[in-house]
């Protein structure tokens, strides 16, 4: 696959929100690596914790919302816990919508 491959399934991703955040998952640094090896997509991803309560949906959002770019036919996600999701991990545009002083101490 391409890299429009790639910049298509983040875009799809950047779709995808933590109900409880009003951030997307990608800007909150949930997504550790993306990789397409032909027309599979593996998504290595974590949650802001182990006890999220959104730990089946989002990930099956993920699932949906790759499976949609052309070229895709299946989507692997995997959710991994190290490492562990800190707030560093957030985009500064994430930072932004979230109000979030980029000087501030995390």
């Amino acid at each position: 696959m391409t890299d429009t491959t790639t910049e298509a399934i983040y875009a799809q991703i950047r779709q995808v929100y933590d109900p409880e955040i009003p951030v997307n998952i990608l800007d909150l640094g949930l997504i550790y690596d993306v990789k397409v090896d032909g027309a599979v997509c593996k998504v290595t991803m974590t949650l802001t914790s182990q006890s999220c309560p959104e730990a089946k949906t989002i990930p099956d959002l993920v699932k949906r919302r790759c499976n949609t770019v052309a070229g895709i036919t299946e989507t692997e996600v995997a959710v991994v816990w190290e490492p562990q999701w800190t707030p560093q991990r957030i985009s500064a545009e994430g930072r932004k919508l979230l109000g979030i002083d980029e000087e501030a101490e995390m």
